[in-house]
């Protein structure tokens, strides 16, 4: 869109009418004027796998939003899951809705032939590559499906028996063995009814045991949620062939995974088992881990762990005993596991966090020590008998490190190979590269020569954001960069097709061009021959196409740097047209450096179009967005970032709003404050303690931290610790403070820790008793974030009417005063 026909626009919007609307009313679903409502029924980009063999590109049809009939369907909330008690899967499911497959380089691509209306999930590729296996959720149940990838033909190996109330119900075997899957019990029994008479009372006790927790949700509560989790969680293990044969494995038991060693030959089995708990969900149930042969008997326990309330909740304390149990990607069938050497709790001194163990098969011998971390141990990415890579970092310090071990010598010193701030992205050296390893399972990438690795850096520098690959030598420590994205483009490495990465899959985007993939050549890069378009996917949205996006820096009162991406709509002239009503869009984090919450990174060069309930939707009707606009929150040294958090979070809305301000973008009368969740939480704090704002719009939020008292995003020590410091943080103490119009919008079943619904509702009802002016809207059946038609196309009504009518239409504020910037107030 031109200058011309914005110029016709915008004084059209400014007469649009928005009737007010009762309140503590049911009203019907409002939908959001044009052109949104149109947008969020356009066609969504494909999402694309690539098989591991990089031979087949297969691409899922992402499904429009839901209708909130969909999202209506029955719902069992248990143990901290929600269950659909009529399919067995999980409730409210997201799936996608066809499949396409293409050979890579060709132009082709076929249809795959699936039942009207199909609901895909649970993908997974076999190991030899030729088969790609997936779940379709029917009304009466999962089934499991299987792809042949070379005729591109699809066929059911299960009627719809399959369990999967909890992770992906099936996992292959090597070759053409089949699957092992976890499947309904064949003596299903009706589900336990509720008694219509309470037996007792429900008594929950505690003697002086510490066991501290934070907020969840859905939990058990009494005797016959119990018995439902036991119900739904019934399970047997079975083998499914190709030809759809099925064979038990197992008896029934309240199964939470199975997983075949890469060599098919044995099974790791975990299980749940009593006693069960109410004051944390299923994760931290007692689980035993064995080992089955193929035969489904017991050949090893591996761990028996109990009920684990007691986990301290600072970050990076964990449960003791083993854990992180799994297969070695590159051995045939050997375990590995990690288990704390500080009793779990991270606020105890320990010269050693965790150890790391292995245990090959027939699982005989005494298990092998392999590394000790003296932080908390975060993974292991495996190369070969002599080579791995093992991470580990700290929350409090923001460290992290990568070593370099011989698992077959762990006598071997360990060699340091990254050590930085986590949150450093400018020192991110890149992510090692993986490809399918002797089993199938990932492993290391390595050269030819087996000297050296790559990575996959995502680029963030002072001078922009450009993804690289390099090339890292292990004995020298010498990075060599063979390929960086450059130009007014955003590209990023995908596969590597050979071990010298002498060709690439990137995928490649700019501000007007969706993204791509594409296979380059590496060292031929004069002529247009070093590219290959592997897929040519348009933009949904052509309106945004001439949307101004541009990452905008700028200074806070401290001196610690700011960024933001700004928008603003087509063909917007500042200088000629003058400002625009401004929505800021927030969300704050906690550093620990204040040169590492200055950095940039993100890029302007990436092809950004809205969905969901997305603000960006809002340039459509003329406002100028402001989008996570930076407001870090800095304890450097002995100081923690909260203590500070209203000071800090003031700071930079004002430098914010000053850039604006001062550009010429908005001015400061106009310019309304916005956010999800936590920054739901950040909204309703700036309208207390500013007069910045005009207007705030608060979704799914958290007011009152004394309702999270054992610790809340990145604030990790209890009321009791830092009550000053939660009272201090907590809008809803300061809602009398609160003189600008709020609007507050929350999913009814949001089963986020620590945002229940009850937080928004205490915030409205003290905001009305106090004669505020506040608007609260809750949406049935959404969660969360927001999935359905209706509730989404009615959130952005919302939005647009609420900054119609309190942004742009606004009068003037009388006997308002800001400070000066440049002559002009804020």
């Amino acid at each position: 869109m031109h200058l011309r026909s914005l110029t016709l626009i915008l004084p059209a919007l400014l007469t649009l009418t928005f009737l007010p609307m009762p309140t503590n009313a049911q009203v019907t679903w409002q939908n959001p004027p044009e052109p949104i409502a149109s947008m969020l029924d356009a066609e969504r980009l494909p999402a694309v796998s690539i098989s591991p063999d990089n031979r087949w590109m297969v691409e899922f049809e992402r499904p429009s939003l839901p209708p909130i009939e969909q999202l209506s369907e029955p719902v069992v909330a248990i143990a901290g899951i929600k269950i659909n008690p009529e399919t067995w899967g999980p409730a409210r499911e997201s799936a996608y809705h066809g499949i396409s497959i293409r050979a890579r380089g060709e132009d082709t691509v076929t249809p795959v032939v699936l039942p009207p209306e199909a609901r895909i999930r649970n993908l997974r590729w076999s190991f030899d590559n030729r088969r790609l296996a997936f779940t379709l959720t029917q009304a009466d149940g999962v089934e499991l499906w299987v792809l042949d990838v070379e005729q591109a033909k699809a066929q059911p190996l299960t009627g719809p028996v399959m369990s999967a109330v909890y992770g992906n119900p099936c996992h292959w075997l090597p070759g053409d063995q089949g699957l092992i899957c976890k499947m309904r019990p064949d003596d299903l029994k009706a589900p336990p009814e509720a008694p219509m008479v309470p037996t007792g009372p429900i008594i929950s006790a505690n003697e002086g045991r510490v066991a501290p927790a934070r907020t969840y949700t859905n939990l058990l509560q009494n005797a016959h949620d119990e018995a439902l989790f036991e119900h739904y969680f019934s399970a047997q293990v079975v083998h499914v062939s190709l030809d759809g044969t099925i064979t038990p494995m197992t008896s029934t038991a309240l199964v939470r995974n199975v997983v075949p060693s890469p060599d098919g030959q044995w099974l790791l089995y975990s299980t749940i088992h009593r006693p069960f708990s109410y004051q944390v969900p299923l994760g931290r149930f007692p689980v035993r881990y064995e080992v089955l042969d193929r035969a489904g008997q017991v050949v090893y326990e591996v761990a028996d762990l109990p009920l684990a309330e007691e986990i301290p909740v600072a970050f990076d304390s964990v449960r003791t005993g083993r854990r992180s149990i799994s297969w070695r990607h590159d051995h045939s069938a050997t375990l590995y596991w990690a288990e704390a050497l500080d009793g779990g709790d991270s606020r105890q001194p320990a010269e050693f966090r965790d150890a790391v163990y292995t245990l090959p098969a027939p699982f005989e011998d005494t298990p092998q020590e392999l590394w000790r971390s003296t932080l908390r141990f975060r993974g292991v990415t495996w190369g070969h008998d002599k080579l791995a890579l093992v991470n580990e970092a700290w929350y409090d310090s923001r460290q992290v490190r990568s070593w370099q071990i011989n698992p077959a010598d762990p006598q071997t010193e360990p060699v340091l190979v990254e050590e930085r701030d986590f949150q450093d992205a400018y020192a991110n050296p890149g992510a090692p590269v993986t490809g399918p390893g002797p089993y199938g399972w990932s492993t290391l990438l390595l050269t030819p020569d087996g000297d050296s690795i790559y990575r996959n850096g995502g680029g963030a520098s002072p001078e922009g954001v450009y993804p690289f690959l390099d090339r890292f030598t292990l004995a020298t420590r010498e990075t060599e960069r063979l390929w960086q994205a450059e130009g007014n483009q955003f590209a990023r490495v995908q596969r590597l097709l050979d071990p010298a990465a002498t060709q690439l899959i990137i995928r490649q985007q700019s501000p007007t061009v969706p993204p791509n993939y594409h296979q380059i050549v590496l060292g031929d890069r004069d002529g247009d021959s070093d590219s290959t378009a592997l897929t040519q996917f348009s933009d949904p949205l052509a309106w945004y196409a001439e949307v101004h996006k541009e990452v905008v820096r700028y200074p806070r009162a401290d001196g610690v740097m700011l960024n933001a991406t700004l928008y603003l709509p087509p063909g917007y002239d500042a200088n000629r047209d003058g400002p625009l009503p401004t929505l800021l869009w927030a969300y704050p984090q906690e550093f620990r450096d204040a040169e590492v919450a200055s950095q940039v990174t993100r890029s302007e060069y990436t092809f950004t179009r809205p969905s969901g309930s997305s603000v960006l939707f809002l340039l459509t009707q003329g406002y100028a967005i402001l989008s996570g606009p930076t407001m870090p929150i800095i304890g450097e040294g002995e100081a923690e970032p909260n203590d500070t958090y209203i000071e800090q979070l003031v700071s930079s809305a004002d430098a914010a709003v000053n850039y604006l301000v001062e550009r010429g973008v908005a001015d400061c009368d106009r310019i309304a404050i916005g956010g999800h969740s936590y920054g739901a939480f950040t909204t309703a704090n700036l309208l207390a303690h500013s007069d910045l704002f005009r207007a705030g719009i608060a979704r799914s939020g958290a007011y009152n931290r004394s309702l999270t008292p054992f610790g809340f995003q990145g604030e990790q020590r209890t009321f009791w610790e830092a009550s000053e410091t939660y009272i201090a943080m907590s809008p809803f103490v300061v809602a009398d403070q609160i003189k600008e119009p709020l609007l507050l919008i929350h999913g009814a079943d949001d089963d986020n820790s620590g945002t229940y619904p009850v937080q928004t509702e205490r915030l409205f009802e003290a905001m009305r008793g106090l004669g505020g002016t506040v608007r609260y809207v809750s949406l049935p059946n959404e969660g969360h974030g927001y999935r359905s038609r209706e509730a989404v196309g009615h959130v952005l009504w919302e939005m647009v009417d609420w900054l119609e009518r309190h942004v742009k239409n606004a009068p003037e504020r009388s006997g308002y005063v800001g400070s000066e910037v440049d002559g002009h107030a804020n």
